[in-house]
C-alpha cells in the first residue's frame, strides 16, 4: 500500500479565469497576474492545535465549557490559549446538490436543482484487527460485537476500514454495512510463524522466555528450558548451547510478528492522514509483547499519529480476564513440577507485558484503551463512536526551540471536577525554523483536510460539468471571491495582496481525488478595486474526471491578512 499526504500531489493548472467582465482586458493583465506554485506543505507547530473531550461519570461528552475553563501546560509551562473552538461531530455536514451558473455548452449537464441532500463523509474508523496474536475465540467474539456496532451504529457521515496485521484481509473505507460485515465475517488468526510457547513445541520456549534467554542472559530461563528440552526429547545430553539456538528462533519469530504488527500500523496511521475530518484507529488486540530492542518501531507509530492527528484506540479483545498461566487444554510441558511452575510464571509475566503497548498507543495519542471488560459491544461503541462535543485549543509556543525535541502536554480545567479528559499528549517541535510560507502551506493543508466552513473572505462557488464521453468528463469550478474585506498592503499606488486557492476534489467516502492550487497576485489600482467591490474577482478551475459523485472542497488564504475561507459543494455527474 502507497500512503502518502496525498495534497503533496497537487497537479498544479494553467491559466485562471479571473478578471470581473466590467474590468479592461489590459488592465487584468497587468494587475492581477496567475502564478504557478508547488503545493509542497511542510510540518510546523508554530501553532499547535490541542484536541480535548471531556467527558462526566457516565462517560457522555461535555459540551457546555469556555475557554477560561482550560489551563495547558507545554512542557510544565502555562500557555496562552490563542484559539477556541467546540466541534460538534454528531451533526454531520450537509450539502445540497446546486446547479452551475457557468456559461451552457451544448454538452452542458448542470447537477439537477432540488436533488436529496448529500451527507458530507467526515468520521473515518479503521479497525485493525491483530490477526496475529489472537485466539480463535476471541477474534470470533471481537468481530461479532464489531459487526454488530456497525450494523446499529454507524451513521451518514461515518465511514470505515476494516485491516489485519497480517494484511490477509483488509476493506477500504466504505459505507456499505454489507461489505463491512462480510469482510468481519472472515476474519481468522493468520499467526505467520506458527508460533512457540503453546505445549506443542519441544523445548516449549514462548517470545517472552526467548528475550529472557538470548537478550537479558537470564540463567534461570535458561536452567527452565533445559530441562524442559532434556524431557521432551529424552535426550538428557542437550546442552545449553542447543537450547540457545531454538530460543533464537523462538525469539526470531516473536519479533518478526511484532515487526509486521506495528509496520501495518503505521501504513493505517500514513492512510488515515489523508482522509479528512476526525480520524480515530481502533485496534482491536489481545496486546503483544514489545521487548526493548523492538521498542523504537512503537515509538514511531505514537509519532507518526501524533503529527498528523490521528487518535489511537486500543481494545483487548480477551475481555475480563485473569492471568491463567498454562492452557488447561494443553498437557503440561515436560520437566517435571519445578519446569511447569516456572512456565506457568513466564505465560502470566508475558499475558501482563503484552498489555503495556496497549496502554502506550492510547494514551500517547489521545485515545482510549478498553480493558477488562467483556462487553467488545460497548467497547467498540465507545472507541469507534465521534463523541458530541469536542473542544480544539490552540496555542503558540513561546521560545520554541527547531530541535525536534518532544513537548509534553498537559490540559487540566480549573474548577470543574468528578469529569475525565482525552486529550493529545504531545508534540514535536521543527526542525529548522518556520517563515510566513510554512505558516501559509500548513494553513491551507489544515483547512483542505478539514470540513469547517470559514468565511473570512465570502466565498461562493459554481460548478458545471460536460460530458466527453460514456465515463470520461470536465468538471469546471468557478470561485467568487468577495475582495473588499481583504487587508491590502498599499505600495507605489498599488493594493496589493496575494490571494491562494486550493481546489481539491473527494469521493463519496472521503479519499483524495486531484487538486490543483493557483496562486493569485494582486496589484490593483484604487479605481480597479473601486469596480470589483461588487462583482468581486472569480477563479476557474477545470478538472478531467470520470462520471460519478464527488465532494469539492475549495480553501482560499490571503497573504495580508491571513484571513481564511472554505467551502463544501457537491458534483452529480450522470
Amino acid at each position: 500500500m502507497k500512503f502518502h499526504r496525498l495534497l503533496s500531489l497537487f497537479i498544479l493548472s494553467g491559466a485562471v479565469v479571473m478578471a470581473q467582465q466590467a474590468a479592461p482586458q489590459s488592465q487584468s493583465a497587468s494587475e492581477v497576474e496567475t502564478k504557478e506554485a508547488p503545493a509542497k506543505f511542510t510540518s510546523r507547530v508554530n501553532l499547535v492545535p490541542v484536541t480535548v473531550v471531556v467527558r462526566d461519570r457516565n462517560g457522555h461528552a461535555v459540551g457546555n465549557l469556555t475557554k477560561e475553563d482550560f489551563r495547558l501546560l507545554d512542557n510544565g509551562k502555562p500557555q496562552v490559549i490563542a484559539r477556541f473552538n467546540i466541534e460538534k461531530p454528531g451533526a454531520p455536514v450537509v450539502l445540497e446538490k446546486e446547479a452551475g451558473d457557468l456559461e451552457p455548452g451544448p454538452e452542458a449537464k448542470p447537477a439537477e436543482a432540488g436533488a436529496p441532500p448529500l451527507v458530507l463523509a467526515d468520521h473515518f474508523v479503521a479497525y485493525l484487527f491483530d490477526d496475529l496474536h489472537v485466539k480463535f475465540e476471541d477474534m470470533a467474539r471481537a468481530s461479532k460485537a464489531a459487526a454488530q456496532v456497525i450494523a446499529n451504529s454507524m451513521q451518514p457521515a461515518d465511514r470505515a476500514a476494516i485491516y489485519t496485521t497480517s494484511g490477509r484481509i483488509s476493506l477500504e473505507f466504505t459505507s456499505d454495512k454489507a461489505k463491512l460485515q462480510d469482510t468481519l465475517a472472515r476474519l481468522r488468526p493468520a499467526s505467520v510463524t506458527g508460533g512457540m510457547g503453546h505445549g506443542l513445541d519441544c523445548p516449549d520456549i514462548s517470545y517472552y522466555m526467548a528475550d529472557l534467554i538470548v537478550n537479558r542472559s537470564d540463567p534461570q530461563a535458561v536452567q527452565v528450558a533445559l530441562m524442559n528440552y532434556q524431557a521432551c526429547s529424552s535426550n538428557q545430553y542437550a546442552t545449553a548451547s542447543e537450547v540457545l539456538m531454538i530460543a533464537q528462533r523462538s525469539l526470531h519469530d516473536g519479533e518478526h510478528e511484532t515487526r509486521l504488527a506495528t509496520s501495518v500500523l503505521v501504513q493505517v496511521v500514513r492512510r488515515m492522514a489523508a482522509m479528512p475530518g476526525q480520524r480515530s484507529i481502533v485496534l482491536a488486540s489481545p496486546g503483544f509483547l514489545v521487548p526493548f530492542p523492538d521498542q523504537p518501531d512503537v515509538t514511531d507509530v505514537i509519532n507518526r499519529a501524533i503529527r498528523a492527528n490521528v487518535i489511537i484506540s486500543t481494545l483487548d479483545v480477551r475481555g475480563l480476564w485473569t492471568p491463567g498461566g498454562y492452557d488447561p487444554s494443553l498437557s503440561n510441558p515436560a520437566g517435571g513440577p519445578m519446569v511447569t511452575t516456572m512456565v506457568n510464571l513466564y505465560l502470566e509475566q508475558e499475558a501482563v507485558a503484552s498489555e503495556a503497548v496497549m496502554e502506550d498507543l492510547a494514551h500517547a495519542t489521545g485515545g482510549d484503551w478498553f480493558h477488562a471488560n467483556n462487553d467488545l459491544g460497548d467497547g467498540f461503541r465507545r472507541l469507534a463512536g465521534a463523541p458530541e462535543f469536542i473542544y480544539v485549543l490552540a496555542f503558540t509556543p513561546e521560545n520554541l526551540k527547531s530541535d525536534g525535541k518532544y513537548h509534553k502536554l498537559q490540559v487540566t480545567l480549573r474548577e470543574l471536577k468528578g469529569v475525565t479528559l482525552q486529550v493529545r499528549k504531545g508534540y514535536y517541535a521543527p526542525r529548522r525554523e518556520s517563515d510566513e510560507a510554512d505558516q501559509a502551506k500548513q494553513d491551507i493543508e489544515d483547512a483542505v483536510f478539514s470540513r469547517e466552513v470559514m468565511k473570512d473572505i465570502p466565498l461562493t462557488l459554481r460548478t458545471q460539468f460536460f460530458r466527453s464521453g460514456d465515463v470520461d468528463a470536465n468538471l469546471s469550478v468557478v470561485a467568487q471571491l468577495d475582495i473588499k474585506s481583504l487587508h491590502y498592503r498599499k505600495d507605489e499606488g498599488r493594493n496589493r495582496d496575494n490571494l491562494t486557492i486550493v481546489s481539491a476534489l473527494f469521493d463519496l467516502n472521503g479519499n483524495y481525488i486531484t487538486g490543483q492550487q493557483k496562486v493569485l497576485t494582486l496589484r490593483l489600482k484604487d479605481e480597479t478595486l473601486e469596480k470589483k467591490v461588487d462583482g468581486g474577482i472569480k477563479v476557474k478551475t477545470s478538472f478531467d474526471v470520470k462520471v460519478g459523485s464527488y465532494v469539492l472542497r475549495v480553501v482560499v488564504r490571503d497573504s495580508e491578512g491571513q484571513m481564511m475561507a472554505s467551502e463544501n459543494t457537491a458534483v452529480e455527474i450522470q
